[in-house]
């Protein structure tokens, strides 16, 4: 039995014909047409039925109403106006769905409250050109949010996944491990997307990391590890004085209290590492 009604590509032609519609590349709109992946998205998201899911992007419907099934309370975010009567229709026997139109990026969190309280989920398949800016967004404004379990482009999947020493490893990086670390993936073929999309795409699960530093802390330890990678071919030293304008007696006495070697390369250092070095910062007196 299908987890989806709507992931094939019968199904998806029909929706939008019945409706009027066409595919609008400037929104990236590729639509999911393999039940199957539908099925490992819900298995690997993992979500209770008394939990809150965050769906970003539903287009028309075709994961939201696995996500209604599978979950106590879904909250959509669609900023394509065409598109909400679309899934007011599909979705018209959800009585547990909520559908809010605004822009991800923007969107007041106070708007995605739910009945069963803020989301602890985030399950999408996200629009690309937004999807790293949206994880980390909702990781840092989400107190709630316990995991994340989206599909993106395969090389932000990279990014977000990232060791220390790999090339994908950077500031956005450092700034997302900050919050949630990675949990597992799959790979999506292009084959799966109507229209098939000329990126690879990757399902990654992402789980809350639970850290105990104050925010100033790390808010401080963002800013270093940007203007760490600001320069990524620069040693650690120089991109971050040339990036800063941080005196150079005071951030070499940071370095000296860690023992991190100023002429290591940015991209070395782990997430610890950059706390540590934010923490020894402050206590010379450097800030963000």
């Amino acid at each position: 039995m299908p987890v989806s009604a709507l992931a094939s590509p019968s199904a998806t032609r029909a929706v939008l014909e019945a409706h009027g519609l066409s595919l609008k590349k400037s929104l990236g709109q590729h639509f999911l047409i393999d039940d199957n992946i539908v099925r490992k998205i819900i298995e690997l998201a993992a979500m209770g039925r008394d939990e809150a899911v965050l769906e970003v992007g539903p287009g028309i419907g075709t994961l939201t109403v696995a996500l209604c099934d599978a979950a106590g309370y879904v909250v959509a975010v669609e900023r394509d106006a065409d598109l909400l009567p679309v899934l007011t229709d599909v979705a018209a026997g959800c009585g547990n769905l909520a559908i809010v139109r605004a822009d991800a990026v923007t969107v007041p969190i106070a708007e995605l409250a739910t009945p069963l309280g803020p989301p602890t989920a985030l399950v999408a398949n996200l629009p690309y050109g937004v999807a790293a800016t949206v994880v980390l967004r909702f990781f840092q404004e989400i107190p709630s949010l316990r995991s994340a379990t989206v599909m993106v482009q395969s090389e932000v999947a990279a990014r977000m996944a990232a060791e220390p020493g790999r090339k994908d490893y950077g500031a956005y990086t450092v700034k997302l491990r900050m919050h949630a670390r990675p949990a597992g993936s799959f790979k999506v073929a292009p084959g799966c997307f109507m229209p098939p999309p000329r990126v690879d795409s990757t399902v990654l699960r992402l789980e809350r990391a639970v850290r105990e530093e104050p925010e100033e802390l790390r808010l401080l330890a963002e800013h270093l590890a940007e203007a760490a990678f600001a320069q990524r071919r620069k040693t650690l030293r120089n991109s971050v004085l040339a990036t800063t304008g941080w005196s150079g007696t005071a951030f070499d006495a940071a370095l000296t209290r860690t023992g991190i070697d100023g002429r290591r390369r940015a991209e070395t250092l782990s997430v610890d590492e950059f706390i540590e070095l934010a923490t020894a910062a402050a206590s010379e007196g450097l800030s963000g």
